[in-house]
């Protein structure tokens, strides 16, 4: 028969304060690990949120600086463009003016030339018909009211004499009057009063200022 030892169990008082000191010990070790783990979580993502911060701020600097420095360059770039182009916007102006003062010369080079050259076909005409000086006469009459008295003309003194020898008959229908003031071409005419200018003067100024203002007319519609 086999021999047995006897086995002795611990006191249970000692059993119980190993289970109770554990215990304290368990969650003493628990305690410090959950704030451990607290203060980690904290730092760590403290430490994250702050190096995420960073990043995102230095990426939104880094776009507003790309902003401003394009927005100085442009204005930078448009000023001296700015400085480069008003030598030429001031040369432009410069022949654009010259084109339209040699226009405007060459403009009354014409003017005159077309006065000159009537002038001259005008005395010419004269000088070989001055009775056409009677037809004026009778163009300036329409225009004014019916005289009920004698008609005056007052005409240059040649002229008067050369259009009563060619004429009579038509010189007669009026009271023909020498003005040695009157140049040859020039006549006046007088009835109930009134007075008109029925010469040849008049009539070229007037159509030499339509002239003029086509000619203007013109000029405006070509210039750029």
């Amino acid at each position: 028969m086999k021999n047995f030892r006897p086995y002795r169990f611990p006191p249970l008082s000692l059993v119980a304060g190993v289970s109770v000191a554990s215990a304290a010990e368990a969650q003493a070790s628990l305690a410090d690990g959950f704030h451990q783990g607290m203060e980690r979580g904290y730092r760590e993502g403290h430490e994250l949120g702050l190096a995420q911060g960073r990043g995102d701020g230095l990426a939104e600097g880094r776009r507003e600086g790309l902003r401003t420095g394009r927005d100085e360059a442009r204005q930078e770039v448009l000023a001296q463009f700015d400085s480069l182009a008003a030598p030429i916007d001031a040369l432009i102006a410069s022949l654009r003016q010259m084109q339209a003062d040699y226009q405007g010369a060459l403009r009354r080079e014409v003017v005159d030339l077309v006065a000159k050259v009537a002038r001259q076909v005008i005395r010419s005409e004269l000088v070989l018909q001055p009775v056409q000086l009677l037809a004026l006469v009778d163009e300036t009459l329409a225009t004014m009211p019916p005289a009920r008295e004698g008609v005056e003309v007052f005409l240059n003194p040649e002229e008067r004499q050369r259009i009563l020898e060619l004429a009579p008959d038509r010189a007669s229908r009026w009271t023909l009057i020498a003005d040695p003031r009157l140049e040859p071409g020039e006549c006046r005419v007088r009835a109930d009063g009134r007075e008109a200018d029925a010469g040849c003067r008049q009539r070229l100024a007037a159509c030499i200022e339509q002239l003029e203002t086509h000619l203007a007319e013109d000029g405006e519609e070509v210039a750029p």
